[in-house]
């Protein structure tokens, strides 16, 4: 890769995407509608909507006219429900996509992607698994999927299971559980506490994608991100436990059926009842192959427990 590198959105996975490639030496732009994002050497932040195609078109060149090797996808929706996602994200993804391939054949964009179009989420899942969902949130997701895969422009989505590290927020292992861990209280969490889960690290995510970018040989294909041994929700807030020095937590669970029930009455619950199914059964990903192609590999529990935790209480 050589001159200009695009990251549109600043959350949790862009923002770590535009450090990382920035701390790589290369010069980063960063697209958001607030103009947000990372500061620091080598970083441009311009105020863009990723749904105004002469903006996005303007922004994937450089002040020589030369178009950008890669355009990092991480816009989200504005709401975690199904109807916003369908009604933001196929816009978005469709004018990054259609000014990335009017500019260059060689300009790849690279998305994260969730676990939720998997549709046998009851077996280990790799990248061979199939992606049929239909329903909801997963079901946007599989469109969005074979919406890239139909489109002309190159792509590459890199597959995450639910997020942790520095920035991760809205993450059943972020702010529903550290801060929670940190000040000592009982954490309470959903479906079963002691059942297998891959939880992928942020910073991982973004390597891989920074990877396949430079990576030809995996573009058009879906990939997964490096991501650890499956564990328990109780071991992985006892791990950030562990590493703030505290004694392992006490882990109660969120009784399921409360959640539908209170589906009925409120969306928000809703939506977050529709992706019980991933923690009332092992919900594992395997990322054997992609971290031997792109010869990375995940960062260790606890090495990623403490620059969390260290985030976290940075954050104050």
């Amino acid at each position: 890769m050589s001159h200009l590198q695009v990251v549109a959105g600043a959350g949790p996975v862009g923002w770590t995407v535009a450090e990382q490639l920035a701390a790589q030496g290369h010069r980063v732009r960063v697209l958001t509608r607030s103009g947000s994002g990372p500061e620091g050497p080598g970083i441009e932040r311009l105020r863009v909507d990723a749904t105004d195609p002469e903006a996005v078109a303007s922004a994937l060149v450089d002040e020589d006219g030369l178009p950008t090797d890669a355009v990092y996808m991480c816009v989200h929706g504005s709401a975690y429900r199904a109807d916003v996602w369908a009604r933001e994200l196929p816009v978005a993804e469709r004018v990054v996509l259609d000014a990335a391939a009017n500019l260059s054949e060689k300009t790849v964009v690279v998305f994260p992607e969730s676990l939720y179009s998997y549709s046998e989420p009851d077996r280990v899942m790799t990248e061979d698994s199939p992606r049929e969902a239909d329903t909801g949130k997963r079901g946007v997701r599989r469109q969005l999927l074979a919406a890239r895969a139909a489109h002309r422009a190159p792509t590459v989505s890199v597959v995450a299971s639910d997020f942790f590290g520095p920035r991760a927020l809205s993450a059943m292992a972020g702010e529903r559980m550290v801060p929670t861990v940190l000040a000592g209280r009982k954490v309470r969490v959903l479906g079963s506490a002691d059942l297998p889960h891959s939880f992928t690290y942020v910073p991982d995510l973004a390597a891989a994608m920074i990877a396949a970018a430079g990576e030809p040989a995996v573009w058009n294909t879906v990939i997964h991100a490096p991501t650890g041994q499956a564990v328990t929700q109780r071991e992985i807030a006892t791990a950030f436990a562990r590493a703030a020095g505290l004694p392992a937590p006490a882990v109660g669970t969120i009784p399921s059926w409360l959640l539908r029930a209170g589906g009925v009455v409120n969306r928000d619950m809703k939506e977050l009842a529709e992706m019980l199914y991933q923690f009332t059964a092992p919900f594992v990903m395997d990322s054997t192959r992609t971290e031997q192609v792109l010869d990375l590999s995940p960062t260790p529990l606890d090495e990623a427990a403490a620059a969390t935790v260290a985030w976290w209480r940075a954050r104050g």
